[in-house]
């Protein structure tokens, strides 16, 4: 049997179907991607984790209690700083915490679908920690949130030093408990024994410092 004779028992199907069967596919793959996105804007996970960026998003609790913690240590019109950490400003932003409206924030991010938050988002490349818009002055942040993408001590050094260069004196570093000894050298931080979480179980252990006095410190 030739080539020719074998193409020709093969069935096929019309323009107009393989068209209809694209247009189908197409609306089903759309509404399960609707159903799966999250209708808030702010909701932790309207922007899907990228593990290529090292994304781990907190579960809904600790992103809550971390807002928590920040709006309390900002105080009455305070600034905060989400650096590497866009699911505790989103929960800022949500209005579920108290004191939220009563503060400002910013999020400090390299993937640039959080500029969909408009001026508050400030694009941020660890590699480069003190290329920042000029209207991000040094020391202009009541609070720093820091959550390092990568735990290795070359991360950690940068943001730390990002951090120092926001921060008015308070640092909440969130990362992985083996950068402990990391994080003391670089911002003077004590380990609290608040258990931040994610939504995807991560293999190291994670914990939260801090260089104030804390409640975090003794949850």
């Amino acid at each position: 049997m030739s080539d020719s004779d074998s193409d020709d028992d093969v069935p096929r199907l019309s323009a107009e179907t393989l068209a209809a069967l694209q247009e189908f596919y197409d609306e089903t793959r759309n509404d399960e991607t609707d159903s799966a996105a999250p209708s808030d804007p702010f909701a932790v996970g309207a922007v899907e984790e990228d593990w290529r960026m090292s994304q781990f998003w907190y579960s809904d609790d600790t992103a809550t209690r971390l807002a928590e913690e920040v709006v309390h240590e900002a105080g009455e019109g305070g600034r905060i700083a989400c650096l590497s950490a866009p699911s505790v400003y989103q929960k800022l932003k949500q209005g579920v915490v108290a004191g939220s409206d009563r503060v400002s924030a910013v999020v400090l991010e390299f993937d640039r679908r959080f500029a969909a938050y408009g001026p508050e988002f400030v694009f941020y490349d660890y590699n480069a920690p003190l290329a920042l818009p000029a209207d991000v002055a040094p020391q202009s942040f009541d609070v720093v949130l820091a959550d390092p993408p990568y735990l290795s001590p070359e991360c950690l050094g940068k943001v730390a030093r990002t951090a120092k260069y926001l921060s008015k004196g308070k640092v909440l570093l969130c990362t992985g408990a083996i950068m402990e000894s990391h994080a003391k050298d670089l911002l003077d931080v004590k380990m609290c024994s608040f258990l931040p979480k994610h939504n995807k179980n991560l293999a190291n252990e994670f914990r939260c410092f801090v260089n104030y006095p804390s409640r975090l410190l003794s949850c």
